[in-house]
């Protein structure tokens, strides 16, 4: 039982907080220091270092919380705050996978070709999932702490 939460909680701080991070701290300076293409440079390979522990954190994350789910007695037995919190997660294990599949590789190819425009587009369009999917990791830590209290 320790062990799922220790992995559960290490796949969120390494997901959230790696998205955190990169949103809040990374994003703005580069943003300010860096032109297009040397940006554009920077991202890609952030994305590619960081990109494979998320699947890591999205493994842990899931199988741990199934794990814990089963020793509650399943789904049947769980509090509702437990069913949004997999909800918001499967939201955004969904989101990642769309990223990385869609406009990632995008972003990779436009970066190889030197097609700084629509590379560009391609970060855009990661940049505002990755928004999304921090605010919405953020609530459901709110979720797994407030929820029990409810």
């Amino acid at each position: 039982m320790k062990y799922a939460i220790l992995l559960h909680l290490l796949g969120v701080v390494v997901w959230v907080g790696g998205m955190f991070f990169a949103y809040m701290a990374l994003r703005p300076v580069a943003a300010q220091i860096l032109e297009p293409p040397q940006r554009l440079l920077l991202w890609a390979g952030t994305f590619r270092k960081f990109f494979p522990w998320v699947w890591v954190a999205v493994i842990l994350i899931l199988t741990s919380g199934l794990i814990r789910i089963n020793e509650m007695g399943g789904f049947s037995n769980v509090s509702p705050y437990i069913y949004l919190m997999f909800a918001i997660g499967a939201v955004m294990m969904a989101v990642f996978v769309y990223i990385y599949f869609a406009p990632f590789p995008r972003l990779c190819r436009f970066v190889v070709a030197q097609e700084w425009k629509p590379a560009g587009d391609a970060l855009a369009e990661i940049r505002r999932l990755i928004g999304f999917n921090l605010s919405i990791g953020l609530i459901n830590i709110a979720v797994a702490i407030l929820g029990r209290a409810i």
